[in-house]
């Protein structure tokens, strides 16, 4: 059904099932990563293997940043077995993403 879909718009997709997000940006940053070894996908095509996501949920209260993390790389697990090579996080509860850069 999502076949299509490009990987952001995957990754999109997913965080938005799992956080209902106040705010999300998924960010493709392959382009600054040409010439990696990560840059090129496992198909042989460019892009979409370098991601930065900035993720805003209520679904964090309570959590260390590092259970965040946890909870967002087991959300995207096919990605990161995947397509994906590098993925910067930026995890905030509500009141924090208020203070987010």
């Amino acid at each position: 059904m999502f076949a299509d879909m490009s990987v952001a718009a995957d990754i999109r997709r997913k965080l938005t099932s799992a956080f209902a997000p106040i705010a999300l940006e998924v960010q493709d940053e392959s382009a600054r990563h040409a010439g990696h070894a990560g840059a090129t996908r496992q198909d042989g095509s460019q892009g979409e293997t370098h991601f930065h996501v900035a993720l805003v949920s209520a679904s964090f209260e309570g959590l260390s940043r590092v259970e965040r993390q946890r909870l967002v790389y087991a959300a995207l697990a096919d990605e990161l077995a995947g397509p994906v090579h590098a993925l910067s996080l930026a995890v905030f509860t509500p009141a924090e993403g208020q203070k987010a850069p």
